[in-house]
């Protein structure tokens, strides 16, 4: 899996290091109260330590953790941009846009 960061994005990001400092950044395929793990939503999630499962991707910006077992539901190649019209990051790959409004959130 590749993961990409633009500029814009990794601007947005960085600032949530400094004040969140250890934590480790996760691409999580959210299934909680979507009914069935087909319909799982991703979202950023800056997180304290890595689960069991959890895959390291190195990145053009900061390293990326991502459940082995939900990779599944993601593309090969992964962009994830800013916009700050709407204040949230979007997750797209070459063939689809896997998310447009993607949240990062503290756990």
């Amino acid at each position: 899996m590749e993961v990409t960061f633009t500029k814009e994005a990794i601007a947005q990001i960085e600032p949530k290091f400094t004040e969140n400092k250890n934590r480790m950044l996760k691409l999580k395929y959210d299934t909680e109260d979507c009914g069935c793990v087909m319909c799982g939503v991703t979202a950023l999630w800056l997180v304290e330590k890595p689960e069991e499962d959890d895959i390291r991707i190195e990145t053009n910006g900061m390293p990326v953790y991502v459940e082995k077992t939900k990779m599944v539901f993601l593309d090969d190649k992964l962009t994830i941009s800013f916009n700050e019209t709407a204040n949230c990051y979007m997750l797209k790959s070459p063939s689809q846009i896997l998310n447009a409004r993607m949240s990062l959130l503290i756990k």
